[in-house]
């Protein structure tokens, strides 16, 4: 073994651990385990401290650093950890030098974090392609500016930057020429995109560039985004540009104003509603996930049961549902606090109202001829996200035009 990377959470982390591996390889490192963690729940963190501890047990010779989000906003909580040998903050963990020498023995040369909060520039991870697999992540933006009660990110990953359009462009050119077939905008907060560049270009002027400037890309997915602050030049494009995927992941968290408030969101449940109204007016078919968390402080019944009834409201597809966490150092969790296990169960019902309404767009699709991207030689996934069972294997990365035979509650059937 020389690098492996174990990945916890986003999309984001997704990119950044293919970022790290690469960097590792080249300060040329062997034995070496990196576990780059997520800290948007409890849970998360538990998972991550539980897969370290499996890893010693397996790898009783590697080395073993701690990076990522958790590390950044818990750094000693990793470094009393028998099994680390290490923790690095976010800020260089995907850069070749910091791999160069191994961490000391000592308990305050195990931790190399540094403050999140000073870092200006965010660096785009030069990644040729994703190991075969046809869907690549480009991360174009890092940090956020906003404070959402609820939300540890920005305390990990530091104040809203982008990467600049050109340097965006010409990685997308490098990825699409190396036969990528469908490339995934990412970043923390996405809509944020460009505030920071000369000219301040929004997200919607990236998208329109690089569709403009890279025609070989024959697909273009945007992640998750706040709705509230998405531009007219990429709802202008969702609505013109046929290779930009219909489908979207908004962070609503919640469907009740007063919650929304106390979340310090920065919409309402009208604008939730409107958003995806207008989205639909202007492309036909558009597809909606969501994430929400459920028994936040204060969360009444009635307040719940608007968060459910914003599912059909919203005409929401892919539910992301995660019971309420404190995190440390939040202003929520200083709020009053409801029972855990009854935000799990919370959880629970919005999990089966988001299982009852993905089984109703799937159902609609019956009948339906759709453009596939094969993930591998026996599914793949269509322009409105949803995962389809292929009748025959076909050739990983291919787009092949199929029609909806059925589906079996979670997947697609293709004829």
């Amino acid at each position: 073994m020389s690098v492996e990377v174990v990945t916890f959470g986003c999309r984001l982390n997704m990119n950044e651990s293919e970022a790290i591996r690469r960097a590792a390889e080249e300060a040329g490192r062997e034995n070496l385990i990196v576990v780059n963690t997520c800290a948007v729940t409890a849970e998360a963190g538990r998972q991550a401290r539980q897969a370290i501890r499996r890893l010693r047990r397996l790898n009783p010779h590697s080395e073993i650093v701690v990076t990522g989000c958790a590390a950044q906003t818990e750094p000693q909580t990793y470094a009393a950890m028998p099994e680390v040998s290490g923790v690095l903050g976010n800020a260089a963990k995907a850069e070749s030098r910091t791999w160069e020498q191994p961490f000391g023995l000592d308990a305050v040369e195990r931790v190399r974090v540094d403050d999140i909060m000073s870092v200006r520039e965010t660096a785009l991870h030069l990644i040729d392609g994703w190991g075969g697999r046809p869907r690549a992540f480009v991360q174009v933006q890092n940090g956020c500016d906003h404070r959402c009660t609820f939300c540890i990110i920005p305390y990990g990953r530091g104040p809203s930057r982008s990467v600049p359009m050109g340097a965006v462009v010409e990685q997308v050119r490098h990825i699409a020429r190396n036969g990528c077939a469908e490339l995934v905008l990412t970043g923390v907060d996405l809509t944020s995109y460009g505030a920071d560049l000369p000219g301040g270009p929004a997200l919607g002027t990236l998208v329109r560039t690089i569709l403009r400037l890279v025609p070989e890309l024959p697909r273009l997915r945007i992640s998750s985004i706040d709705a509230v602050e998405a531009d007219d030049d990429l709802l202008a494009a969702f609505a013109e540009e046929e290779r930009l995927m219909p489908h979207l992941h908004l962070s609503l968290q919640a469907g009740d104003d007063l919650v929304l408030k106390r979340m310090k969101r920065r919409h309402l449940r009208a604008d939730a509603i409107a958003f995806c109204a207008k989205l639909r007016r202007l492309r036909p078919g558009m597809v909606f996930g969501a994430d929400f968390i459920t028994g936040f402080p204060t969360e009444s019944y009635a307040a719940f049961r608007r968060t459910l009834d914003l599912v059909e409201e919203c005409g929401l597809t892919h539910l992301h549902v995660f019971p309420f966490s404190a995190r440390p150092g939040t202003p929520a969790a200083r709020m009053p606090q409801l029972p855990t296990e009854l935000a799990r169960e919370r959880a629970a019902r919005l999990r089966i109202r988001g299982s009852e309404a993905l089984h109703r767009h799937l159902a609609g699709e019956i009948g339906q001829r759709r453009r596939v991207l094969a993930e591998n030689p026996n599914t793949g996934r269509t322009e409105g996200f949803a995962v389809v069972k292929l009748a025959r294997p076909v050739e990983t990365g291919s787009l092949i035009p199929i029609t909806i035979a059925g589906h079996d509650g979670a997947h697609l059937l293709a004829a």
